[in-house]
């Protein structure tokens, strides 16, 4: 075997060396490992590869691979190339089309003989080096290779892929591949093809690609129509999301800190944000595909078209939406058919080809879905601010309004698409999904902007100046500012929409959390009275306690979400607190609702700041109708009695450590700061450090609450005292200057053991423990 091979004769290596396998199979892998004896599969002969076909179960691979090889020559005219890859094509795909239909558990269980023999022999290989050569050749009239050919490369890689494991890996390490993919994009007959390899080349790429670095980017997307750049759109959100750290404690803020330290600059994702931004028309383009109609879709013959190789691009589920959309296409023919019997032959063909509105519907939300989320990356980036800008300009959320009812939040009817295995609440639907993202991307849009006032009609915005001037304080500068042609037509603008469905959905609808987080979001940020009330006077405060008390929520998810809008509604606004004590009218059902704040301070830590934000400060005020709520208010009264502010304050400490802190739970620390600030300005902060000392005894642990809460004080001030950090969240959300929060942390960090208001006083010496290190290497 070694004399038909050419390879070093087995049992012959010099001593010491490791003896070469005497196997085929591991010689090959052996040689691609290392690069000595054979390294692909045409260094065997053809004698040989006949002779072990059959019994080894190669299918005749290697010998197709052999040919392949001896027609892909440099001098080449490629002739007989396609004709052997149409060969080799039928046993790769009908193991692709398995591994894509089985169960993941069965997938990962099952083998691919077919791909692995493929890969095994240089196949893989062989086809890059196709596809690449006219690249590398210098001479003038350069080879071309017809679109066709290319199509079955592109087609047979991507099932190699994703049926043998570590292929995709291999070509995501070759840039150069990677990049030439980027070039074949060009031409539409292959852009399918190439866009599916390279998403999946992309999913596994250990560093993010640079889109400078493709060639002609701004010619490149110039020249795509909308269909190609929304299915581009599925790309590109590789290249500009923030890559997974791939465990919690990763996700640390001593992790983040420190990862930030280290890259001093903007990151891969966020310089491919800005090179997106830097194309023309590019958010434009992106806007119009978001807000486009489906009749304003492009037409029934270039859909089927491709629909035709829909099952290789759209993946392990979505390959499930091409079967369900054909079955509804056959549906909707059979009965034309049937209502048409009576009719010409060419009426009924003509009625046949028109395209079912279900299929126009899912391809249209398909599209919507990755251009919403690419939109939704760039405002949360570093160039939020000229993101908002066009999509403003370009009339975004008056655009999405006008879809909100016949296709964001459409009516199901009895014979709307859902996926096989699943249902039409399932989070796997594309309804589903284009929900959430649609969710996402106005939680982003109205986080902590002005813009967010374009969310409404000009009836709401009059409607906002109206309750400022009843109430006789100034109008919100965003409010009067905003510019009228740019928000919400109709009769309701997006917000009321918006809390029309949130009313409606179901006690288990998966979509409350995020429907609650978007329209927190729209309160975030400097308290407006305002606001508050337009939200109060549409019965959103019952019906979050309606959620919370009477349906009694048990999801810790949706719970946080319904407990930070709720803070955001009520915070100052004693108004909120009058509504609160009329619906939560008995001990019981108020006993409820301590139940489910206690039941996870780091979800609720938020609300019970806002309680302790706007107690402090109605306690303040001399007003009649405050003195009233303060006296009748179970929520206030509750809160008013120093046994439960330290009782929060101890646990809140308690529950976080600086090891485990995250963007989830730093709140909890932020709370107890409110809790101790508002006692320092009343001259209550030694006696505050004292309770918290006397309960250390109680609970047996001396110097354990107070020890941890210095180490969490001195991250504090690395975390929120680095130049990179926007501290003006921390003083809208309690209207404390960021100056006060940062001395009353210095006062409680003072090493002065005589000081009243140190920390370091309450601690017994035998129990001292605040000079450890707590950074991460």
């Amino acid at each position: 075997m070694a004399a038909a091979t050419g390879g070093p004769r087995p049992g012959r290596a010099r001593r010491g060396a490791r003896a070469a396998p005497t196997n085929i199979l591991q010689q090959l892998r052996y040689g691609q490992l290392s690069g000595c004896g054979l390294t692909r599969g045409t260094q065997i002969t053809e004698a040989l590869l006949k002779e072990r076909d059959k019994q080894a179960k190669w299918s005749g691979i290697p010998l197709l691979l052999q040919k392949l090889y001896e027609h892909s020559h440099p001098n080449s005219d490629f002739s007989q190339c396609q004709s052997i890859l149409k060969e080799i094509s039928p046993l790769l795909s009908m193991e692709a089309v398995a591994s894509v239909t089985e169960d993941k558990k069965a997938a990962q269980e099952s083998t691919f003989p077919n791909t692995y023999t493929f890969d095994l022999f240089g196949g893989v290989d062989l086809l890059v080096e196709i596809l690449m050569r006219p690249t590398l050749i210098t001479q003038k009239k350069k080879q071309k290779i017809s679109d066709d050919l290319i199509k079955d490369c592109l087609s047979i890689l991507y099932n190699t892929c994703i049926c043998t494991e570590g292929v995709t890996r291999r070509l995501a390490e070759r840039n150069d591949f990677v990049l030439f993919l980027f070039t074949l994009m060009t031409n539409k007959k292959t852009f399918l093809q190439t866009a599916t390899l390279i998403e999946d080349i992309l999913g596994v790429k250990k560093e993010m690609i640079q889109l400078d670095d493709i060639p002609n980017l701004g010619s490149l997307v110039s020249s795509f129509d909308q269909q190609q750049l929304a299915n581009f759109c599925r790309i590109l959100a590789v290249t500009i999301s923030e890559l997974d750290p791939g465990s919690d404690d990763k996700h640390t803020l001593l992790a983040k800190n420190a990862q930030q330290k280290r890259n001093l600059g903007p990151s891969r994702a966020e310089i491919n944000q800005a090179t997106l931004l830097n194309i023309p028309g590019f958010i434009e383009r992106l806007c119009k595909l978001a807000t486009r109609k489906v009749s304003e879709t492009t037409g029934t013959s270039s859909f089927l078209q491709e629909l035709e190789e829909w099952y290789t691009w759209l993946g392990l589920d979505n390959a499930l939406v091409l079967d369900t959309l054909m079955r509804v296409a056959n549906e909707e023919a059979e009965q034309s058919s049937t209502e048409s019997s009576d009719e010409s032959g060419l009426a009924n063909t003509s009625t046949r080809a028109q395209l079912p509105q279900p299929m126009k519907i899912m391809h249209e939300i398909m599209y919507k879905l990755e251009v919403l989320y690419v939109l939704c990356v760039l405002l949360m980036g570093r160039q939020r601010n000229q993101v908002h800008k066009m999509i403003a300009e370009f009339r975004l959320i008056p655009g999405l309004n006008n879809l909100f009812d016949k296709l964001i939040w459409r009516k199901h009817s009895a014979s709307a698409l859902v996926l096989h295995g699943h249902n039409q609440n399932c989070d796997c639907s594309p309804d589903i999904t284009l929900k959430i993202q649609f969710l996402r991307l106005l939680q982003s849009f109205s986080d902590h902007h002005e813009n967010k006032y374009l969310l409404l009609n000009s009836q709401e915005l009059n409607e906002l100046s109206a309750i400022s001037h009843k109430a006789n304080i100034p109008e919100v500068d965003a409010v009067v500012n905003t510019d009228r042609s740019l928000v919400c037509d109709g009769k309701r603008g997006l917000l009321t929409r918006l809390l029309q469905v949130m009313k409606k959905e179901p006690a288990e609808s998966s979509f409350r959390f995020w429907q609650a987080r978007a329209v927190e979001s729209f309160l975030r940020g400097t308290t407006s009275y305002a606001d508050q009330i337009f939200l109060l006077k549409r019965g959103l405060l019952e019906h979050i306690l309606y959620c919370i008390v009477d349906s009694e929520c048990k999801s810790r998810d949706v719970l946080q979400s319904y407990f930070d809008l709720l803070g955001e509604l009520m915070k100052f606004n004693i108004d909120a607190f009058k509504r609160f004590n009329k619906y939560i009218n008995t001990d019981e059902k108020f006993q409820i609702f301590l139940n489910q704040i206690n039941s996870s301070l780091v979800d609720s830590n938020m609300l019970v700041r806002c309680i302790t934000l706007s107690l402090d400060r109605f306690e303040n005020q001399s007003d009649a109708k405050v003195a009233e709520v303060l006296s009748e208010c179970r929520l206030l009264s509750y809160m008013s009695q120093m046994s439960m502010r330290m009782s929060f304050l101890f646990r809140l400490i308690n529950i976080i450590h600086v090891q485990t802190l995250t963007q989830e739970n730093v709140s909890c620390l932020n709370t107890s700061l409110v809790i101790l600030m508002l006692a320092r300005r009343k001259e209550k902060l030694p006696f505050y450090l004292h309770t918290l000392q006397q309960m250390e005894y109680t609970e047996k642990y001396p110097g354990f609450i107070l020890n941890n809460f210095h180490s969490l004080l001195r991250f504090w001030q690395q975390h929120y005292l680095n130049k990179d950090k926007d501290s003006t969240c921390l003083e809208n959300s309690s209207c404390i200057s960021f100056a006060y929060w940062k001395e009353t942390v210095s006062i409680l960090l003072s090493p002065d053991r005589t000081s009243p208001c140190a920390i370091v006083s309450y601690i017994d010496e035998a129990y001292m423990d605040v000079d450890r290190d707590f950074a991460e290497e």
